[in-house]
């Protein structure tokens, strides 16, 4: 109603039925264009359909004409369309203001009152009207007064005489109030209806899809779905092993075991494994199969009912059982006529709804399907099967009908939902499907459900082995904990470093996933009583997924190596030098576990700032064996100093915001140091080098810039490590030695700054989706003159803003473990993204580049909603006019911004553009140029300072 036939309609009101089952294309094409009056929506039917329902004859214009009901031929071939269908009678009417308003001044008025709970209370008689064959009716341009006055709507019947005239003033009153209301009829050619119906073949066809390629399959787990046939259905099911369902066939509720053969024209519901053995050896056609929760005498009880698909429910005329006549029937299972019906009934009052055919309780067994089947293939048992049906207490569908427990019915059914969600939440994982689990994670919280789900998501972290599938079922778990605190407890991100749960994340640490994954459910128990415990066991439940993601990424140090060179003087200086990073396309695609899950694509480019390469690092040896780090400006006197004589002074190598953390985690994913090592630190130093090192490391950008500063610090601090050391290590395995330190500082993050700044240029990094972890660089060749170009239209400001993206990569691992659908198509785009990119480049088209930029940041935003701070937006709404895109740098949420202008060399002319905007604080334009040297490393003297 929202979404696809009320849109572009006037105000007013809906009126719709509900005993019919509607299908509507996205765009029906209703025009509301001049319209007044009333309007009802007709969907097409056969001729055939229309003889027992209503059809509305129309104009050329769409003005209603008469409306039939169970008309004559000749009348249902005068609606009949070209294409032979008619516009049958739907159940949906729209009134505009003017016409409700009519219909409203009616309920004040005699008879019409007594429609109204206000006219019963006064005592009136109640009136029976009919919506489409009164109140519509009145309105058809063809009915006449006279033959409207005296008819009556065909629910009422022929039998109520003495209401006649009665009728005849409320049909009088609405023909004064209506007639002169215009109707009119909106056809969609391409909807469908169908009637509630006591007809199975009628039923079926409601919930298939004659003629489609596939089954539908919705909230089911389906082991083999080859075995469904072309416009089958199954709703609601757990179907394992061979499960074959013909054509046009339905299940709903079941969970069944195969093998089984359901052929074509079935329906077959509420049957549990309990009872797929009686189906073993059948193949049923034509058949409605049902299993049923009944109360007997305030006794809970299973009962089964079984009939033919093409059995006639109506008390008139020749009756049918199974597909076959009464008297074939008798003959063929031994049944008589007695069982089924008193003696003294009349012969007319004997039909398939009277019957006393379905056993409800049995003197010694429970019931099961089998106690029905028998009828279908009496075998020569020596009538024992007739014999157990014949003592068994039966009831008639009339009689059992009001016996059905629905409450039980909905239980079971709510349990089978769950149970099969359980089994397709464990093959979403192992088979790693981009779908979602937030949804049943919902649905399992919200009906006091998640312990199953917690413990489907703990077997499938435990079971494969696999560190994947087991970090997404941890996040999972997480996500649980997260929703059972209803909005309350605090941050999802934050800590994760409570001492009790040191030890599963011992056993993860270790390789150990199962005991890990137990050790972790046992301390979940204990946090499950308060909101505040939940988000806190959220947090940790993240914090070993971080873990698992960490081995993964571990695995690219198969791809870092050195060689042995000349071991520089002590006290000579080896030198690193870096550009900064500027990404064009494709970031958050390099960040674990999304660069090893779905591969990575990321463009890039090396950037000098005014003129100067902003990232550095030294390192020599000295005659101490010390550590002494210095981190700050590139003078010493300004630098902070810390001195680490011993290992325990390297202890807090992992912790991102202790002093040096990222210089300590250097020397140790450099080999030059062994925080496990038995030996000393001065011993380790003394015996492999002679004496200790110094290292300090700068950088010239502020602190969350969004350039890359601290990966292409650690790419710095490395090489210039490494080389004092007396090794040599090519650019490509600094990368991967990058992605290594920054997993022992525990920062995690992905690969693309160490690409962006210490490789040259422009370039696209590269990861495929496996382990190990390997990233691979192709340097991107533009037209000769480009990259002057370039330097020419490329700005950087920064904002002013301090980037706080500190929960931005928890945010976003969240989502894409979620799988949300949005995230994983962005993701998507992300990706294809940088290869369009790319070719940009090769073109040297500038606009190209910017629609690249402009998408780029809205791929950005979506990844990372809230990375958009309000005076961001509002300086890029400034500069929009100026430039053929732009956007933050890296995760965004502040720092550095990039713009393409569309003139060269405008860093003035900005400048004077934003200082006339208010509100945009402590901004600054920069010079900025392609780097295309990367990283750089010198051997210098002895001297104290670079």
């Amino acid at each position: 109603m929202s979404h696809r036939l009320g849109p572009g309609s006037p105000p007013g009101v809906w009126v719709c039925s509900t005993d019919m089952l509607l299908s509507v294309p996205p765009n029906p094409g209703i025009s509301w264009d001049g319209f007044r009056g009333a309007r009802a929506i007709a969907l097409p039917g056969s001729t055939a359909y229309a003889r027992n329902h209503g059809v509305y004859l129309t104009d050329s214009q769409g003005f209603v004409l008469d409306i039939y009901y169970q008309g004559t031929e000749a009348e249902i071939q005068r609606c009949a369309r070209p294409d032979g269908r008619v516009p049958l009678v739907s159940g949906l009417v729209f009134f505009s203001v003017e016409t409700a308003e009519h219909l409203l001044a009616t309920h004040v008025s005699p008879p019409l009152d007594a429609c109204t709970y206000m006219g019963l209370d006064s005592g009136a008689r109640p009136v029976q009207l009919s919506l489409f064959f009164d109140i519509l009716l009145c309105m058809a341009r063809n009915v006449r007064r006279e033959d409207f006055l005296v008819g009556r709507p065909p629910e009422m019947g022929q039998g109520d005489v003495d209401i006649a005239g009665y009728l005849h003033g409320a049909r009088a009153e609405l023909w004064r109030e209506l007639r002169d209301q215009p109707l009119t009829v909106a056809y969609v050619p391409d909807g469908s209806y169908n009637y509630m119906t006591n007809s199975a073949s009628e039923f079926l066809h409601s919930l298939t899809f004659p003629g489609a390629p596939g089954a539908q399959v919705v909230h089911s787990q389906v082991e083999e779905r080859q075995l469904l046939g072309a416009g089958s259905s199954v709703v609601s099911c757990l179907l394992e092993g061979p499960v074959q369902l013909g054509p046009g066939s339905v299940l709903q509720h079941c969970h069944l075991r195969g093998p089984i053969h359901i052929g074509t024209g079935c329906f077959v519901s509420g049957l549990d494994v309990a009872q797929s053995e009686a189906l073993h050896g059948l193949e049923l056609h034509d058949l409605v199969l049902q299993g049923h929760h009944v109360q007997l005498h305030g006794a809970r009880s299973r009962a089964f009912t079984l009939v033919g698909r093409l059995d006639s429910w109506e008390r008139q005329g020749t009756g049918t059982y199974l597909n076959m006549s009464w008297s074939r029937f008798f003959q063929k299972t031994g049944i008589r006529d007695w069982d089924l019906w008193d003696p003294d009934m009349p012969p007319i009052e004997r039909c398939l709804l009277s019957a006393r055919l379905f056993p409800v309780l049995h003197p010694s067994r429970a019931l099961g399907p089998q106690d029905m089947l028998w009828m279908l293939d009496p075998q020569e048992d020596g009538g024992k099967a007739l014999r157990a049906w014949r003592a068994s207490w039966r009831l008639s569908w009339e009689q059992l009908q009001p016996r059905l427990d629905r409450a039980a019915t909905l239980a079971s059914r709510r349990h089978l939902f769950f149970r099969q969600a359980l089994h397709k939440a464990r093959h979403v994982l192992e088979a790693r499907q981009d779908l979602s689990l937030r949804p049943l994670i919902r649905a399992a919280v919200h009906e006091g459900c998640p312990g199953p789900l917690m413990a489907t998501l703990d077997q499938a972290a435990a079971g494969g082995g696999d560190p994947g599938v087991a970090a997404r079922a941890l996040a999972c778990v997480a996500d649980v904990l997260g929703c059972m605190a209803e909005g309350q407890g605090g941050l999802r991100s934050g800590p994760a470093a409570n001492p009790e749960w040191v030890r599963p994340f011992s056993y993860l640490e270790c390789g150990d996933l199962a005991r890990g994954v137990e050790a972790l459910a046992e301390e979940r128990d204990k946090w499950l009583s308060r909101p505040a415990l939940l988000v806190r066991a959220a947090r940790h439940y993240e914090g070993a997924g971080q873990i698992l993601i960490r081995q993964a990424v571990m695995s690219a140090q198969h791809f870092v190596s050195s060689v042995p060179v000349e071991l520089p003087a002590p006290g000579q200086w080896v030198v690193a030098e870096c550009p900064a990073r500027v990404d064009f396309s494709g970031g958050w695609s390099d960040t674990p576990p999304l660069a090893y899950e779905l591969g990575g694509a990321v463009l890039g480019l090396a950037v000098r700032l005014n003129g100067r390469r902003p990232i550095g690092a030294r390192a020599r040896r000295i005659p101490e064996p010390k550590l002494w780090l210095a981190v700050g400006p590139r003078q010493d006197k300004m630098a902070t100093k810390i001195v680490c004589g011993s290992l325990d002074d390297l202890q807090d190598y992992c912790q991102p915001h202790a002093p040096g953390a990222l210089l300590k985690a250097a020397f140790i994913c450099a080999g030059i140091v062994s925080v496990h090592s038995k030996l000393s630190l001065s011993e380790q130093l003394l015996c492999a080098f002679g004496g200790g090192f110094e290292l300090h490391t700068w950088s010239e950008l502020p602190h969350g810039s969004g350039l890359g500063t601290s990966s292409i610090l650690a790419g710095a601090a490395l090489a210039a490590l490494q080389r004092a050391a007396g090794r040599a290590v090519g650019t490509e395995a600094l990368i991967h030695a990058v992605l290594h330190l920054e997993q022992l500082l525990t920062t995690g993050g992905g690969w693309q700054d160490q690409v962006g700044g210490l490789m040259p240029g422009i370039k696209v990094g590269r990861s495929r989706a496996q382990l190990p972890l390997k990233v691979e660089v192709e340097e991107i060749t533009v037209p000769v003159g480009f990259v002057q170009k370039l330097n020419d239209h490329l700005l950087l400001v920064y904002t002013g803003k301090t980037r706080l993206a500190r929960n931005l990569l928890q945010d976003v691992l969240r989502s894409w473990y979620a799988r949300l659908p949005a995230i994983v198509q962005n993701a998507h785009n992300l990706v294809r993204h940088t290869e369009e990119c790319a070719e940009a480049f090769r073109q040297g088209s500038l606009p190209l580049l910017g629609q690249c930029l402009t998408s780029y940041w809205e791929q950005k935003k979506l990844m990372a909603p809230g990375c958009e701070p309000l005076a961001v937006r509002r300086m890029m709404a400034v500069l929009a006019p100026h430039v053929h895109g732009q956007s933050l740098a890296g995760a965004g949420g502040g720092g550095f911004l990039y713009l393409l202008t569309k003139e060269p060399r405008q860093k003035e002319a900005l400048e004077a553009v934003l200082a006339k905007t208010e509100g945009l604080g402590n901004y600054s334009i920069h010079l900025v140029e392609v780097d295309t040297q990367g990283l750089s490393l010198q051997l210098l003297g002895t001297e104290t300072s670079a």
